[in-house]
Protein backbone atom coordinates (compact mmCIF):
# COMPACT_ATOMS: atom_id res chain seq x y z
CA UNK A 1 0.00 0.00 0.00
CA UNK A 2 1.59 3.29 -1.13
CA UNK A 3 -0.26 5.67 1.17
CA UNK A 4 -3.16 6.03 3.58
CA UNK A 5 -6.50 4.81 2.30
CA UNK A 6 -8.82 7.78 1.98
CA UNK A 7 -11.75 8.48 -0.34
CA UNK A 8 -11.37 12.09 -1.44
CA UNK A 9 -14.12 14.62 -1.90
CA UNK A 10 -13.99 18.34 -2.61
CA UNK A 11 -16.02 19.07 0.47
CA UNK A 12 -15.21 17.66 3.90
CA UNK A 13 -18.95 17.56 4.61
CA UNK A 14 -19.33 15.07 1.74
CA UNK A 15 -16.94 12.59 3.34
CA UNK A 16 -18.57 9.17 3.49
CA UNK A 17 -18.08 6.54 6.17
CA UNK A 18 -19.04 2.88 6.03
CA UNK A 19 -18.26 2.56 2.31
CA UNK A 20 -15.18 0.35 2.70
CA UNK A 21 -15.01 -3.37 3.51
CA UNK A 22 -14.02 -4.32 7.07
CA UNK A 23 -10.99 -6.34 5.94
CA UNK A 24 -9.68 -3.39 3.95
CA UNK A 25 -10.07 -1.09 6.95
CA UNK A 26 -8.24 -3.55 9.22
CA UNK A 27 -5.32 -3.75 6.79
CA UNK A 28 -5.21 0.02 6.33
CA UNK A 29 -5.29 0.62 10.10
CA UNK A 30 -2.45 -1.84 10.63
CA UNK A 31 -0.45 -0.13 7.89
CA UNK A 32 -0.98 3.28 9.49
CA UNK A 33 0.01 1.93 12.91
CA UNK A 34 3.25 0.55 11.47
CA UNK A 35 4.01 3.83 9.72
CA UNK A 36 3.34 5.73 12.94
CA UNK A 37 5.62 3.47 14.97
CA UNK A 38 8.42 3.97 12.44
CA UNK A 39 7.92 7.76 12.39
CA UNK A 40 8.08 7.94 16.19
CA UNK A 41 11.34 5.98 16.21
CA UNK A 42 12.89 8.16 13.50
CA UNK A 43 11.87 11.35 15.34
CA UNK A 44 14.18 10.59 18.27
CA UNK A 45 16.90 13.22 18.35
CA UNK A 46 15.48 15.23 15.46
CA UNK A 47 16.63 18.84 15.41
CA UNK A 48 14.06 21.59 15.47
CA UNK A 49 10.57 21.97 14.12
CA UNK A 50 8.99 24.10 11.42
CA UNK A 51 5.35 23.70 12.40
CA UNK A 52 5.31 27.27 13.67
CA UNK A 53 1.97 29.07 13.79
CA UNK A 54 2.86 31.66 11.16
CA UNK A 55 4.13 29.03 8.74
CA UNK A 56 1.08 26.81 9.22
CA UNK A 57 -1.26 29.78 8.85
CA UNK A 58 0.51 30.75 5.62
CA UNK A 59 0.02 27.23 4.21
CA UNK A 60 -3.63 27.06 5.33
CA UNK A 61 -4.51 30.46 3.84
CA UNK A 62 -2.68 29.69 0.61
CA UNK A 63 -4.46 26.34 0.28
CA UNK A 64 -7.78 28.07 0.90
CA UNK A 65 -7.01 30.75 -1.69
CA UNK A 66 -6.24 28.06 -4.25
CA UNK A 67 -9.42 26.12 -3.31
CA UNK A 68 -7.54 23.01 -2.20
CA UNK A 69 -9.10 20.44 0.12
CA UNK A 70 -8.07 20.24 3.76
CA UNK A 71 -5.94 17.14 3.32
CA UNK A 72 -3.66 19.07 0.95
CA UNK A 73 -2.88 21.75 3.54
CA UNK A 74 -1.93 19.13 6.15
CA UNK A 75 0.15 17.23 3.57
CA UNK A 76 1.95 20.43 2.56
CA UNK A 77 2.81 21.25 6.17
CA UNK A 78 4.23 17.75 6.70
CA UNK A 79 6.26 17.84 3.47
CA UNK A 80 7.65 21.26 4.39
CA UNK A 81 8.41 20.08 7.93
CA UNK A 82 10.40 17.06 6.73
CA UNK A 83 12.22 19.05 4.06
CA UNK A 84 13.21 21.98 6.29
CA UNK A 85 14.32 19.70 9.12
CA UNK A 86 16.49 17.81 6.64
CA UNK A 87 18.02 21.06 5.39
CA UNK A 88 18.59 22.38 8.91
CA UNK A 89 20.27 19.13 9.95
CA UNK A 90 22.60 19.34 6.95
CA UNK A 91 23.61 22.87 7.90
CA UNK A 92 24.20 21.85 11.54
CA UNK A 93 26.30 18.90 10.46
CA UNK A 94 28.45 21.11 8.30
CA UNK A 95 28.78 23.63 11.12
CA UNK A 96 30.26 20.97 13.41
CA UNK A 97 33.02 20.33 10.88
CA UNK A 98 35.78 22.90 11.35
CA UNK A 99 36.18 24.70 8.00
CA UNK A 100 39.71 24.25 6.73
CA UNK A 101 39.60 26.77 3.92
CA UNK A 102 37.96 30.08 3.19
CA UNK A 103 36.03 28.45 0.35
CA UNK A 104 34.48 25.86 2.66
CA UNK A 105 33.37 28.60 5.07
CA UNK A 106 31.83 30.57 2.21
CA UNK A 107 29.99 27.48 0.97
CA UNK A 108 28.50 26.88 4.42
CA UNK A 109 27.33 30.48 4.70
CA UNK A 110 25.87 30.35 1.19
CA UNK A 111 23.90 27.22 2.07
CA UNK A 112 22.50 28.90 5.19
CA UNK A 113 21.54 32.07 3.28
CA UNK A 114 19.91 30.01 0.55
CA UNK A 115 17.75 28.23 3.12
CA UNK A 116 16.39 31.55 4.38
CA UNK A 117 16.14 33.35 1.04
CA UNK A 118 14.26 30.55 -0.70
CA UNK A 119 11.95 29.62 2.15
CA UNK A 120 8.79 31.06 0.61
CA UNK A 121 9.60 29.39 -2.72
CA UNK A 122 10.12 26.06 -0.95
CA UNK A 123 6.87 26.49 0.97
CA UNK A 124 4.92 27.14 -2.22
CA UNK A 125 6.60 24.14 -3.86
CA UNK A 126 5.46 21.94 -0.98
CA UNK A 127 1.86 23.12 -1.45
CA UNK A 128 2.10 22.50 -5.18
CA UNK A 129 3.53 19.00 -4.65
CA UNK A 130 0.82 18.21 -2.10
CA UNK A 131 -1.84 19.30 -4.60
CA UNK A 132 -0.46 16.75 -7.07
CA UNK A 133 -1.17 13.98 -4.58
CA UNK A 134 -4.82 15.01 -4.37
CA UNK A 135 -7.30 15.85 -7.12
CA UNK A 136 -5.52 15.84 -10.47
CA UNK A 137 -7.84 18.50 -11.82
CA UNK A 138 -7.00 20.73 -8.87
CA UNK A 139 -3.23 20.67 -9.31
CA UNK A 140 -1.82 24.15 -8.75
CA UNK A 141 -0.38 25.25 -12.10
CA UNK A 142 3.02 26.86 -12.53
CA UNK A 143 1.36 30.02 -13.85
CA UNK A 144 -0.72 30.33 -10.65
CA UNK A 145 2.38 29.88 -8.49
CA UNK A 146 4.48 32.34 -10.49
CA UNK A 147 1.74 34.98 -10.33
CA UNK A 148 1.46 34.49 -6.57
CA UNK A 149 5.21 34.80 -6.02
CA UNK A 150 5.42 37.87 -8.22
CA UNK A 151 2.60 39.47 -6.23
CA UNK A 152 4.76 39.00 -3.11
CA UNK A 153 7.77 40.56 -4.84
CA UNK A 154 9.61 37.32 -5.58
CA UNK A 155 10.87 37.25 -9.16
CA UNK A 156 11.05 33.60 -10.17
CA UNK A 157 11.24 31.80 -13.49
CA UNK A 158 9.43 28.61 -14.45
CA UNK A 159 12.77 26.79 -14.48
CA UNK A 160 13.55 27.92 -10.94
CA UNK A 161 10.10 26.77 -9.83
CA UNK A 162 10.65 23.31 -11.31
CA UNK A 163 14.12 23.15 -9.74
CA UNK A 164 12.60 24.00 -6.36
CA UNK A 165 10.13 21.13 -6.62
CA UNK A 166 12.94 18.80 -7.64
CA UNK A 167 15.08 19.94 -4.69
CA UNK A 168 12.27 19.05 -2.28
CA UNK A 169 11.71 15.69 -3.96
CA UNK A 170 15.41 14.77 -3.97
CA UNK A 171 15.89 15.85 -0.36
CA UNK A 172 13.06 13.53 0.72
CA UNK A 173 14.09 10.74 -1.65
CA UNK A 174 10.82 11.31 -3.52
CA UNK A 175 8.89 10.05 -0.47
CA UNK A 176 6.33 12.83 -0.19
CA UNK A 177 3.11 10.81 0.12
CA UNK A 178 3.36 11.15 3.87
CA UNK A 179 0.56 10.12 6.23
CA UNK A 180 -1.04 13.08 7.97
CA UNK A 181 -2.94 13.23 11.27
CA UNK A 182 -6.13 13.57 9.22
CA UNK A 183 -5.59 10.08 7.76
CA UNK A 184 -5.39 8.66 11.30
CA UNK A 185 -8.45 10.60 12.46
CA UNK A 186 -10.59 9.45 9.55
CA UNK A 187 -9.41 5.86 9.81
CA UNK A 188 -10.23 5.73 13.53
CA UNK A 189 -13.63 7.34 12.89
CA UNK A 190 -14.29 4.63 10.32
CA UNK A 191 -13.45 1.93 12.87
CA UNK A 192 -15.56 3.65 15.54
CA UNK A 193 -18.50 3.54 13.16
CA UNK A 194 -18.14 -0.20 12.69
CA UNK A 195 -17.78 -0.68 16.45
CA UNK A 196 -21.15 0.94 17.09
CA UNK A 197 -20.01 4.24 18.56
CA UNK A 198 -23.00 6.20 19.86
CA UNK A 199 -21.74 9.48 18.35
CA UNK A 200 -22.08 9.40 14.52
CA UNK A 201 -18.74 9.53 12.68
CA UNK A 202 -19.99 12.18 10.27
CA UNK A 203 -20.95 14.37 13.22
CA UNK A 204 -17.52 13.98 14.80
CA UNK A 205 -15.69 14.52 11.51
CA UNK A 206 -16.51 18.22 11.13
CA UNK A 207 -15.48 18.98 14.72
CA UNK A 208 -12.30 16.94 14.30
CA UNK A 209 -11.29 19.07 11.29
CA UNK A 210 -11.75 22.25 13.29
CA UNK A 211 -9.74 20.93 16.24
CA UNK A 212 -7.02 19.57 13.97
CA UNK A 213 -6.63 23.03 12.45
CA UNK A 214 -6.38 24.39 15.98
CA UNK A 215 -3.67 21.91 16.98
CA UNK A 216 -1.63 22.78 13.90
CA UNK A 217 -2.00 26.52 14.52
CA UNK A 218 -1.24 26.22 18.26
CA UNK A 219 1.19 23.32 17.94
CA UNK A 220 3.85 24.56 20.36
CA UNK A 221 1.63 25.79 23.25
CA UNK A 222 -0.54 22.65 23.14
CA UNK A 223 2.42 20.29 23.18
CA UNK A 224 4.20 22.39 25.80
CA UNK A 225 1.20 22.04 28.12
CA UNK A 226 1.11 18.32 27.37
CA UNK A 227 4.81 18.02 28.22
CA UNK A 228 4.35 19.86 31.52
CA UNK A 229 1.40 17.62 32.39
CA UNK A 230 3.30 14.43 31.55
CA UNK A 231 6.31 15.28 33.74
CA UNK A 232 4.22 17.12 36.36
CA UNK A 233 6.63 20.05 36.24
CA UNK A 234 6.03 23.57 34.93
CA UNK A 235 9.67 23.98 33.85
CA UNK A 236 10.82 20.97 31.80
CA UNK A 237 14.54 20.56 31.20
CA UNK A 238 16.15 20.70 27.76
CA UNK A 239 16.70 16.94 27.83
CA UNK A 240 13.03 16.31 28.63
CA UNK A 241 12.06 18.58 25.76
CA UNK A 242 14.34 16.73 23.35
CA UNK A 243 12.92 13.36 24.39
CA UNK A 244 9.41 14.73 23.89
CA UNK A 245 10.05 15.33 20.17
CA UNK A 246 8.95 11.78 19.38
CA UNK A 247 5.58 12.46 21.05
CA UNK A 248 5.04 15.35 18.63
CA UNK A 249 5.38 12.92 15.75
CA UNK A 250 2.93 10.38 17.20
CA UNK A 251 -0.03 10.94 14.89
CA UNK A 252 -2.00 8.06 16.39
CA UNK A 253 -1.86 9.77 19.79
CA UNK A 254 -2.83 13.07 18.21
CA UNK A 255 -5.75 11.44 16.40
CA UNK A 256 -7.24 9.86 19.53
CA UNK A 257 -6.85 13.17 21.37
CA UNK A 258 -8.63 15.02 18.56
CA UNK A 259 -11.49 12.51 18.42
CA UNK A 260 -11.88 12.40 22.21
CA UNK A 261 -12.01 16.20 22.44
CA UNK A 262 -14.53 16.29 19.60
CA UNK A 263 -16.68 13.68 21.35
CA UNK A 264 -16.62 15.73 24.56
CA UNK A 265 -17.77 18.81 22.64
CA UNK A 266 -20.46 16.93 20.73
CA UNK A 267 -21.84 14.81 23.57
CA UNK A 268 -19.87 14.66 26.82
CA UNK A 269 -22.16 11.95 28.20
CA UNK A 270 -20.84 9.53 25.56
CA UNK A 271 -17.22 10.62 26.01
CA UNK A 272 -16.16 7.69 28.19
CA UNK A 273 -17.59 5.21 25.67
CA UNK A 274 -15.67 6.84 22.83
CA UNK A 275 -12.45 6.81 24.86
CA UNK A 276 -13.02 3.15 25.69
CA UNK A 277 -13.37 2.32 22.00
CA UNK A 278 -10.22 4.32 21.14
CA UNK A 279 -8.26 2.57 23.88
CA UNK A 280 -9.30 -0.85 22.59
CA UNK A 281 -8.49 0.05 18.99
CA UNK A 282 -5.09 1.70 19.52
CA UNK A 283 -3.83 0.37 22.86
CA UNK A 284 -3.30 3.95 24.07
CA UNK A 285 -4.33 4.29 27.72
CA UNK A 286 -7.44 6.23 28.64
CA UNK A 287 -5.31 8.47 30.88
CA UNK A 288 -3.13 9.50 27.91
CA UNK A 289 -6.20 10.11 25.78
CA UNK A 290 -7.75 12.22 28.55
CA UNK A 291 -4.58 14.30 29.02
CA UNK A 292 -4.30 15.05 25.32
CA UNK A 293 -7.98 15.88 24.90
CA UNK A 294 -7.77 18.12 27.97
CA UNK A 295 -4.81 20.00 26.46
CA UNK A 296 -6.77 20.52 23.24
CA UNK A 297 -9.91 21.63 25.07
CA UNK A 298 -7.92 24.03 27.25
CA UNK A 299 -6.61 25.85 24.20
CA UNK A 300 -9.87 25.70 22.27
CA UNK A 301 -12.30 26.73 25.02
CA UNK A 302 -9.97 29.27 26.62
CA UNK A 303 -9.18 30.08 30.22
CA UNK A 304 -12.54 31.48 31.27
CA UNK A 305 -16.03 31.64 29.89
CA UNK A 306 -18.08 34.84 30.52
CA UNK A 307 -20.71 34.45 33.20
CA UNK A 308 -19.03 31.47 34.81
CA UNK A 309 -16.89 31.83 37.89
CA UNK A 310 -14.73 28.81 37.31
CA UNK A 311 -12.61 28.12 34.24
CA UNK A 312 -14.38 25.68 31.96
CA UNK A 313 -11.19 23.68 31.22
CA UNK A 314 -10.88 22.74 34.90
CA UNK A 315 -14.45 21.44 34.90
CA UNK A 316 -13.71 19.54 31.72
CA UNK A 317 -10.51 18.17 33.25
CA UNK A 318 -12.35 16.77 36.26
CA UNK A 319 -14.96 15.15 34.03
CA UNK A 320 -12.32 13.72 31.70
CA UNK A 321 -10.10 12.35 34.44
CA UNK A 322 -13.02 10.91 36.38
CA UNK A 323 -14.28 9.12 33.29
CA UNK A 324 -10.76 7.94 32.44
CA UNK A 325 -10.23 6.46 35.88
CA UNK A 326 -13.57 4.66 35.67
CA UNK A 327 -12.48 3.00 32.43
CA UNK A 328 -9.36 1.45 33.95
Amino acid sequence: MEGPLRPRFANSSDFQFGAVATETIENALLHLAQQNEQAVKEAAGRMGSFRESRIVEFVFLLSEQWCLEKSVSYQAVEILERFMVKQAENICQQATIQPRTKTELQNWRALKEQLFNKFVLRLVSCVQLASKLSFHYKIVSNVTVLNFLQALGYMCTKEELLESELDVLKSLNFQINLPTPLAYVEMLLEVLGYNGCSVPATQLHATCLTLLDLVYLLHEPIYESLLRASIENSTPSQLQGEKFVSVKEDFMLLAVGIIAASAFIQNHECWSQVVGHLQNITGITSESIAEFSYAILTHSVGTHTPGQQQPVPHKAARALRTAASSNT
